[in-house]
Order: C-alpha cells, then sequence, then structure tokens
C-alpha cells in the first residue's frame, strides 16, 4: 500500500499496514514508512 510520506515528501510503500476505523466510522490503513519510520495514514485504503 502506497502513502505520502510527511517527513520524506514523497510517496512510499507503507510497511507494517493495518486497518483502523476513524471516529466517523470510514475505513483508512496505517502504517510506517520504511526510511524515516514515521507514521503513514491512507484515507479510504483497502
Amino acid at each position: 500500500m502506497e502513502a505520502y510520506c510527511m517527513k520524506c515528501k514523497q510517496k512510499k510503500e507503507m510497511k507494517d499496514v493495518k486497518e483502523v476505523e476513524m471516529k466517523n466510522g470510514k475505513k483508512a490503513n496505517q502504517g510506517v514508512c520504511p526510511v524515516c519510520g514515521t507514521k503513514m495514514f491512507k484515507i479510504g485504503g483497502k
């Protein structure tokens, strides 16, 4: 799953991806940047 890393300022492939549900009930994916270790978040991902 690819997402934008705010620290690296580019799209990267997330690692340790897990599906989470936001407060409004929508699905999202949360993972970690493989380069810098920052949390990454993608809304509406599968």
